[in-house]
């Protein structure tokens, strides 16, 4: 946590250095659109708070995005996002070690409030809507490796969700650099079965993109 507040504070500096050599005219009131890509860092955790042990995971996390002006310092900032999810646990079964990893595939599509105090910052929060493509699931252990993509013909798994995200983007001329902190509102599922354990996705994204 320290590592990021410390590159976020390198990147408002360095920001700032490279506006006060252009100042000819406010990006802020300006519509802008762009390409992002990056990556989550995603776990899970139970909606009810009962246990439920997980480690988090690395997923890829790319799209585009507008910044749409009302005024000079809001604006609203849609996003289109195709956003891996997930989590990873590790445990022992009949006397062997085994890992269980599950990958799910999103299209998100956040609906950003955004708050321009300065040129090169946005503080950015809103809701999210998010639908589940498809999920894999890899089991593995010292005998055997298992591997299974599901899309979810079945109607106890939620493929629509509503979500919370919140962050900022640090923008340097042409460049952004975004970081996202994301929660879902909504159960994965409709009844939390013993075949489909109830959760909620939780994720860090950090993501680097370029506004035309």
């Amino acid at each position: 946590m320290k590592n990021i507040i410390l590159i976020i504070g390198a990147l408002i500096i360095f920001g700032n250095i490279g506006y006060a050599q252009d100042k000819n005219t406010d990006l802020r009131e300006k519509l802008k659109f762009g390409l992002k890509i990056g990556a989550n860092y995603s776990n899970v955790y139970d909606s009810e708070g009962e246990k439920f042990d997980a480690d988090a995971k690395l997923g890829l996390a790319t799209g585009i995005f507008i910044g749409i002006p009302i005024g000079k310092y809001l604006g609203i900032n849609p996003e289109i996002l195709f956003s891996q999810k997930g989590f990873q646990a590790t445990g022992r079964i009949l006397g062997s070690d085994y890992k269980f990893t599950r990958t799910t595939n999103y299209i998100d599509i956040p609906i950003f409030l955004a708050l321009k105090p300065i040129e090169f910052v946005t503080i950015l929060l809103g809701p999210q809507y998010s639908f589940l493509l498809k999920q894999k699931d890899v089991f593995t252990n010292s005998l055997t490796s298992f591997e299974q993509e599901q899309e979810f013909d079945n109607d106890n798994i939620r493929k629509n969700t509503l979500s919370v995200a919140g962050g900022i983007d640090i923008n340097v001329k042409h460049v952004v650099v975004g970081a996202r902190l994301g929660l879902d509102i909504q159960n994965n599922n409709g009844n939390g079965t013993s075949a489909t354990p109830r959760y909620k996705n939780a994720w860090y994204q950090v993501t680097l993109g370029y506004r035309f």
